[in-house]
């Protein structure tokens, strides 16, 4: 496990552009010179490091963005790829081979859930979905096949909290790599300080916050991030989820205000899972004390950030939550939108969104209601206006009365 240091190293990025600004520059090339031909024979034969070689491998850009993010999640390297998906099945695929075994939060999000449980057995990989609040479960899922225990911190859509220090027990007893999925909680939990041997975030979500661009990252041992881009074995660079120069430039820049924001998500999320609960509506949210986990989040996360920006309000059927979000579009609350980590509110069904890739009776199992509305709440600076506005939105759809 990692030495402990201050959740938030974001303040000490700093990098200076090529003629002194205080952003650094793009280098929008795709592909770099060498001085020598015996130079770049030696790069691409694995002999030497430090020289950049193609953007498919790594950039400056992207190499920027790496490194700040690992030094926000404490792990020796970073690799950013296009996508959250493409981080997620890069990752998978540089751990497993044919007839190996993963164990797998059974509550993940959907693009997940189906790249485990659809794609991966045409390569005879195959994952058993278990309740990763559950131990004693966790641990008799693990056969001699089991390569990766893989969870979110907290799960989409349930909010779920995993127990991240005793799974990373659990793994490393059964010489297992614990892989955690954070894209909800960054800064809120540190996995790697926990024992997670390998972080993943969807930077499209809210390291990023503006919803124009999509985006993940790796966070591991440099050991790992160079198997992963290695030229020839390496599923990073032979699969090619690879991530723009500029694109990486403009989240480096975002990722600079997250503590600030991710506080702000924290405190309107809070506020309005407590007045719901007043209201008597049945809302999951990890910062009531009614949630299941919630004294296992107080004892793991770091308090200063909060108890995070996501809320699930159920409103009993499919046909309420579709009113009650259409009302709160119309009225400028928000977005009827997938996705996360927005300045404005983003609300959606995840029964038949986000979650739909998961049949309808394993969902039933989950606990996924069609009623269920996920809510990414939003950056409001008035959030009691805000609550006013939904709760005539309630009354309206008569789900208040």
């Amino acid at each position: 496990m990692k030495k402990h240091k201050p959740a938030d190293t974001i303040q000490d990025i700093q990098y200076f552009g090529e003629y002194g600004g205080v952003n650094p520059s793009i280098a929008d090339s795709s592909t770099f010179t060498y001085l020598a031909g015996k130079t770049m024979e030696m790069v691409f034969g694995g002999e030497r490091e430090g020289c950049y070689l193609y953007s498919r491998h790594m950039n400056p850009s992207t190499g920027y963005l790496a490194e700040a993010i690992a030094n926000m999640e404490n792990t020796d390297a970073a690799h950013v790829s296009a996508s959250g998906m493409g981080s997620i099945s890069s990752t998978i695929m540089q751990l497993c081979k044919s007839g190996d075994h993963i164990v797998s939060s059974r509550t993940i999000y959907g693009g997940t859930y189906a790249f485990m449980k659809n794609f991966l057995p045409r390569l005879n990989i195959s994952t058993s979905f278990v309740d990763t609040t559950n131990l004693d479960t966790v641990k008799s899922a693990i056969c001699d096949d089991t390569k990766i225990l893989y969870c979110e911190t907290m799960s989409n859509p349930l909010l779920e909290i995993s127990d991240i220090k005793k799974l990373a027990e659990i793994a490393h007893e059964n010489n297992l790599k614990l892989v955690v999925d954070n894209t909800f909680t960054p800064l809120i939990f540190s996995p790697a300080n926990l024992g997670a041997d390998i972080v993943i975030h969807s930077l499209t979500k809210f390291i990023n916050g503006a919803s124009d661009t999509v985006g993940g990252v790796i966070c591991s041992s440099k050991e790992f991030v160079g198997e992963l881009i290695d030229v020839n074995e390496g599923a990073a660079m032979l699969f090619g989820p690879t991530m723009d120069a500029i694109r990486a430039n403009g989240i480096l820049k975002n990722l600079r205000t997250l503590p600030i924001r991710i506080k702000q998500h924290s405190r309107n999320a809070l506020l309005l899972a407590n007045k719901f609960k007043e209201l008597g509506l049945k809302v999951h949210y990890p910062g009531l004390e009614s949630h299941p986990q919630h004294e296992l989040m107080k004892k793991s996360m770091n308090t200063e950030f909060g108890f995070g920006g996501m809320l699930v309000l159920d409103v009993s059927s499919m046909k309420n939550a579709y009113q009650v979000m259409e009302e709160m579009q119309n009225k400028n609350i928000g977005y009827l939108a997938v996705s996360l980590g927005f300045y404005k509110t983003l609300f959606s069904a995840p029964g038949a969104s986000t979650s739909s890739e998961i049949p309808q009776e394993e969902q039933d199992e989950m606990g996924i209601s069609e009623g269920m509305i996920r809510m990414s709440i939003g950056l409001d600076n008035d959030i009691e206006r805000t609550f006013q506005k939904m709760k005539k939105c309630l009354i309206k759809t008569n789900i208040l009365k």
